[in-house]
């Protein structure tokens, strides 16, 4: 009697290779403003400020230049939450104007795992310009 195989052929890369996944598909264009308020004094915290950190790097402040990055600092004990305030056009469409996210128990990467799930998915697609030959002539020549 054997045993059948359940396993992977390689291992994972981590945890740290998987948040950069997940870094990498974030798409703000769905977002008008994104406010994180945590207690610093709080058990649970690291995480979500590990998050802010995250979300706040250049490249994914490209994603949506006019999306508001902001950090409430509270110290009244209450738990981290991350609320997310979509645009108008895309709240109407989606039946939803704000997504809070409490991340007191989430870890990093369930945060950013959210945030993939529930707002770079109501990004628009990007528009693909499709580029002739004769248009990539009429380039050279100039």
């Amino acid at each position: 009697m054997s045993i059948p195989y359940s396993g992977t052929f390689r291992r994972s890369g981590g945890v740290v290779s998987a948040i950069g996944k997940q870094l990498r598909a974030v798409n703000l264009k769905a977002a008008k403003r994104i406010t994180v308020k945590f207690d610093p004094f709080s058990d649970n915290v690291s995480h979500t400020r590990n998050f802010v950190h995250y979300i706040s790097a250049p490249k994914i402040a490209l994603t949506n230049p006019n999306c508001v990055l902001k950090t409430e600092i509270v110290c009244d004990r209450r738990e981290p939450t991350v609320d997310i305030t979509l645009l108008p056009a895309i709240a109407e469409k989606a039946k939803v104007d704000n997504i809070t996210l409490k991340s007191a128990n989430l870890t990093c990467l369930e945060i950013l795992q959210l945030l993939n799930k529930y707002v770079s998915a109501l990004a628009p697609p990007e528009q693909v310009a499709t580029i002739t030959k004769l248009d990539k002539k009429k380039g050279k020549k100039k």
